[in-house]
């Protein structure tokens, strides 16, 4: 790989450092040297996450977090080595390491193949009325207003079509041929898209068992009304790779107190926290669900996907959390509304270039 010396860091490198070098390679994927410059760990954008989802400080260094135990090559093997190897094992990344155990290069899947497209489906909600933006939506539904001169709508398709999804399931019902007479097919945009009507309101799941083609990969599921710079394959891999049957994004929230906080033992005070900050996570509205949490969803009712997600839970089977470190915004009020015009030039004008 060309430029892999850019993403060979040093262990006492902070996890905030190594989250901004894996995120401006694109390669979401980091090694890890020693003072002798030898292999001792390497980290994922999942290793990551999962930092953070324990609360380890981003000022910690990396050596916290890292895979200590890290899968790599002699400079021996050949390239077809290589390649079964990482096939088998479902590898995106491989170190290669000389006698020594520098790193002499770093192999990635996308070395011995370029194609990019996904099969999975994503499922788009887009009936809702938007009532807390009116007037804005009194004619138009609130995912085809308009942040950064182009349709909520058109961005996050865009956002899935960068990572390699083109096939879309749009629910809708409120104001639908807005939607659409605007998308159609999807072949101006490069991607396929299905309509599914929801004649009456059927939650944030109930949609879902209405898809007219049995579902054999897991699919995404996501609010119309959400801007965000989620790494949609990133997000995939997790969930393939913890087995999960649901998969829901989560960020965290903070809020604070307007009171002080008493802590007692018994009869007794034992301290006063003045107006503390709390945090904690929330769902984001982005779901990955594999086809066994489709077959969970009743037919023709009202689902929400909290249900669904407590059905998963109390059936013993996998439901686990991903959390969101990228931009992320729910457009829900008129204040979010102007906040998001602000913002877009800056954080997706970019990625329009690329």
């Amino acid at each position: 790989m060309k430029n892999f010396k850019n993403i060979i860091l040093p262990e006492q490198t902070s996890i905030i450092e190594t989250m901004k070098i894996i995120d401006d390679s694109a390669m979401q994927f980091a090694a890890i040297v020693n003072d002798k410059k030898q292999l001792v760990g390497t980290v994922t954008d999942g290793d990551v996450r999962r930092g953070i989802l324990k609360g380890i400080s981003l000022d910690e260094p990396i050596s916290v977090i890292m895979n200590k135990q890290p899968t790599f090559f002699m400079e021996t093997e050949t390239s077809t080595s290589y390649k079964k190897f990482m096939q088998f094992h479902k590898l995106n990344q491989l170190p290669v390491v000389n006698k020594n155990h520098e790193i002499i290069d770093i192999i990635f899947s996308g070395y011995f193949n370029d194609e990019n497209i996904k099969k999975n489906k994503v499922v788009l909600m887009v009936g809702g009325l938007g009532t807390r933006l009116r007037p804005l939506t009194e004619h138009v539904p609130k995912p085809m207003l308009k942040v950064g001169n182009k349709p909520i709508l058109e961005t996050i398709i865009e956002g899935f079509h960068n990572h390699g999804f083109i096939n879309f399931v749009l629910c809708v019902n409120y104001k639908k041929e807005v939607i659409q007479n605007y998308f159609k097919n999807g072949e101006a945009f490069g991607v396929n898209i299905e309509y599914i009507e929801e004649k009456q309101p059927m939650g944030t799941a109930g949609a879902l068992s209405l898809l007219q083609e049995e579902v054999t990969e897991p699919i995404f599921v996501m609010n119309g009304d959400l801007l965000t710079q989620v790494n949609f394959s990133q997000l995939l891999k997790f969930h393939v790779k913890t087995n999960s049957v649901g998969t829901m994004c989560v960020r965290e929230y903070e809020y604070q107190i307007p009171f002080g906080v008493i802590e007692t033992n018994e009869h007794q005070l034992v301290s006063i926290l003045e107006k503390p900050v709390k945090k904690e996570y929330v769902n984001a509205g982005i779901y990955v669900l594999s086809p066994e949490a489709l077959r969970m969803i009743p037919s023709y009712e009202y689902y929400d996907m909290p249900e669904l997600f407590n059905k998963i839970i109390s059936t013993e089977q996998t439901a686990s959390v991903f959390p969101i470190r990228e931009y992320w915004m729910d457009i829900g009020r008129m204040l979010d509304f102007e906040k998001a015009n602000k913002e877009y030039d800056s954080l997706f004008k970019k990625e329009e270039l690329v």
